[in-house]
This record gives C-alpha cells, structure tokens and sequence, in this order.
C-alpha cells in the first residue's frame, strides 16, 4: 500500500509530499514538531503532546494552523490512509513560505502543516528488550530548549559522534559538567535508595510528555522522583537507569562512558515503569495526563 502524508490541506504519496523551497523551517528552522506514538491503535500521550504543541507555537508567536479537534482527525486519517496500528506520527508545523528575510511574514501568511505517519514495531523494540548504551557529550544546543523547534542539528551531531563510537546514543553534558538530557529522549538514573533522578524542569531540558506519565505513575506505584541535576560520575554508580521518549517509550540504559550500570541488564524498576507505561497507554491506568511547562 502506498504511503501517504498530509501536507497543507491534501493528502498525497508520499513520494509527492512537499514544501516550497522559501519555507522558513526549511531556511530557518521556524517551526515546532511533535511525535506522538500509536501503539495497537491507542495514541500514547496524545493530550500531553498536543499540549505542549500548542505551548511550544506560542513561545515562537505562532497560532495552531487548525484547531485541536481538527488535528486529532488529520492524524487519525493518517494512520487510517496508511492503514497503521502501529506507528509513531510526526507533526510538523511552520510559520510558512515567505520571502526569505530574518523578520517575521505578514501575519497572514499561511503556516505550513505536514502529518508524516510511519511504521513502528513497539513490542519488538530491541532497544527496550537488551537495553542501550550511551556516551555523554558536550551539550551544544541553543539556550531555549523547553521549545521542541525543528533547529535539531545539535542533536544530529553527537548522536553521530556516539553511533561513530559504537554506541546507541548520547548524553549531553553542560558547561559546568551535569547531564542534561538524552539527544532525543530525557535521562534518569534509580540511586542505590531506589530514587528516580532526573533533570529539574528549566529552559536547559525539553519537558517530556512520556516524563510527566511516568510521573503519574511513579505517584501511582510509591515510587520517588528526585528532580535536580546529577553527573556522569553518578551516573555510572546507580544501579538502574533509563530515558524516556514519544516512540522509545521507556528505555533501559545499561552502560555509560564504558561503565556497566547496576548489573549490566535492564533492571527490574525500569521493567516495572515500562510495564505500567503500556498499561497506561492502553487505557487501564486512568485518563491522559496534562502536560504543562512547568515554567
């Protein structure tokens, strides 16, 4: 079956999708996404994302192209067209195509909005099964990362620089040597007194959507999260560690810089939060949570 993809206001192959070439997430990176998993039909975390969606457009001074409503039946269209159960989708949204200049366009320029669906195979995830390894690496990234913009090149390169090191993934460091977060996903460690750490809420990280359910679910399971920030050093003494993102969901993180974490295998806590994530996801554990900036 052909692939199809939402672009503007039409469905079209996928081989056909476009943009026009003075498009300003094509030429500045003036735009916002969101990826939102659908795992056997049920969107994970769909309200969190549209939620931060809609606040990452008006930190860049933008309006929702369509509203909520509107959205939620492009992207079920989407995966119907392409006849997916099993898929993450992305969402794409621009401040248009304008003749190039730093200024905004005229505010009536139409933005650009495009619906990209494609396969993914959540139960056979490889990552989550045996775990992954990460290498931490200088956070390089511009100063307002709460904004989930399309400007992704940091992020690009030292997630080459780790798969060229023979790893999964990185995780980036700032100046003053504390881990900040994962190139797409957010970083946890589980401390020997079984805590969960992770990076307090600021302007240095993006605010996860799957980090706020596993904060439900934490609450949900007497599980206590330690917002503040932690470094390499400790990272490699905790006995669990993990990230979280959109389609990765939660993943076990089994070495760092080379040092085995815990006993070099998922560990049971991370497999307990998967679990209840998928639980989640599938309607069992209550309504969607919210997602707010916390700024």
């Amino acid at each position: 079956m052909p692939r199809v993809a939402y672009v503007n206001g039409q469905y079209l192959p996928y081989s056909h999708a476009s943009v026009h070439v003075e498009d300003r997430g094509f030429q500045f990176a003036d735009g916002v996404y969101e990826v939102i998993g659908c795992i056997h039909g049920h969107l994970a975390d769909e309200t969190g994302h549209l939620d931060r969606l809609e606040r990452s457009l008006s930190e860049l001074k933008m309006d929702m192209p369509v509203d909520r409503e509107a959205l939620r039946f492009l992207m079920r269209e989407c995966l119907r067209r392409n006849n997916l159960k099993n898929a993450g989708i992305y969402i794409q949204i621009t401040r248009g195509a304008a003749k190039r200049d730093f200024k905004f366009p005229a505010p009536e320029t139409p933005q650009s909005l495009v619906i990209i669906t494609f396969p993914f195979d959540f139960d056979g995830n490889v990552g989550v099964v045996n775990g992954g390894r990460v290498k931490t690496l200088a956070d390089i990234r511009w100063k307002r990362r709460d904004i989930k913009t399309v400007a992704l090149l940091p992020q690009a390169l030292v997630k080459q620089e780790a798969v060229e090191a023979g790893v999964d993934d990185a995780w980036m460091v700032d100046s003053d040597g504390y881990i900040t977060e994962g190139s797409a996903s957010n970083a946890w460690i589980i401390t020997k007194n079984k805590k969960l750490v992770t990076r307090p809420v600021s302007y240095d990280i993006l605010r996860g959507v799957t980090r706020t359910a596993i904060e439900k679910i934490a609450s949900e399971n007497n599980l206590v999260i330690e917002e503040r920030a932690f470094k390499p050093g400790e990272a490699y003494e905790a006995v669990e560690a993990f990230t979280s993102s959109a389609t990765a969901l939660i993943t076990p993180v089994i070495e760092i810089d080379g040092h085995a974490i815990g006993n070099g295998k998922p560990g049971d806590i991370t497999q307990k939060i998967y679990g209840e994530y998928r639980a989640y996801v599938d309607g069992l554990r209550g309504e969607q949570v919210h997602w707010e900036s916390g700024l």
